[in-house]
């Protein structure tokens, strides 16, 4: 057995190791944090907060503003998400065909975006292109993320559709199929198993940059945090919540990717 075997099998056979080690940082930064807010002289009022995720009156359960931020953020994230994917795999397509003009629009749109701060894109997309064709904040706000996410999802797509071997395209022609049928039947389903990863990582980017919206007063989960905290000066107590229900979120679709490409893989 090789070392790298042998601190692979290691690892397999103590996952109660990396629990151990998590659960004392978590440990180490709480106490380093009370320890910070006491030297500064704060007061936690951690029973103020729950009224801001949600209250329950007559026993029917009434949204906070929290929640209803995070239904506006999932929201957008979903509609960017597939608008990212279709910009990408067609942005990957142009670059992988033998149009110039293809070529020259795919190329143009990724150094443009991929070459820029997300923010001055939405700015952009929102005080300039917004007043033209008369479209709302929310609509801006998808629009900045989606084309910025897909210039990076296509890159991802192109990469995962290049290293599929010269000999399934050779395989596909030789059945006599055409280029749409060898995306479609053989080419796109083995490059997923390859893609799934790296996709996973930016939907996840996806959602903490959708944080970015509030900028044009979309209320979402990060301006409903700003506005309690305005109003109440909750400043730490909101904030670390919001940074927390962002961690279960993608943390939540980091696992059902992991079970996803698991599936994947057993079925291929």
């Amino acid at each position: 057995m090789t070392y790298l075997e042998h601190i692979s099998t290691g690892i397999r056979r103590f996952p109660w190791l990396d629990g151990t080690k998590f659960l004392l940082l978590s440990g180490l930064l709480v106490y380093t944090l009370f320890r910070g807010s006491e030297k500064l002289g704060y007061y936690w009022q951690w029973y103020r907060v729950p009224r801001y995720l949600f209250t329950m009156e007559d026993g029917h359960f009434i949204v906070g503003p929290l929640l209803q931020g995070l239904a506006v953020t999932l929201h957008i994230t979903a509609i960017s998400l597939v608008l990212a994917t279709l910009i990408g795999l067609t942005a990957a397509f142009l670059r992988l065909s033998r149009s110039f003009l293809g070529n020259l629009i795919a190329r143009g749109y990724l150094e443009s975006i991929r070459n820029t701060p997300l923010l001055v894109q939405l700015f952009f997309i929102y005080f300039v292109v917004a007043p033209v064709f008369d479209i709302s904040r929310f609509t801006s706000a998808v629009l900045a993320l989606s084309l910025f996410e897909g210039a990076y999802a296509s890159e991802i797509f192109r990469a995962g559709i290049v290293s599929i071997h010269r000999g399934q395209w050779e395989a596909a022609y030789s059945l006599g199929l055409s280029m749409p049928q060898t995306y479609r039947h053989i080419i796109l389903p083995q490059a997923t198993r390859r893609i799934l990863p790296p996709l996973a990582s930016q939907a996840i980017s996806l959602i903490k940059d959708s944080a970015l919206v509030s900028t044009i007063a979309i209320y979402d989960l990060s301006m409903q945090g700003q506005s309690i905290i305005a109003e109440t000066y909750l400043v730490f107590e909101i904030w670390f919540l919001v940074a927390a229900i962002y961690l279960v979120l993608t943390v939540s679709l980091s696992l059902l990717i992991n079970l996803l490409e698991r599936r994947l893989r057993l079925a291929g």
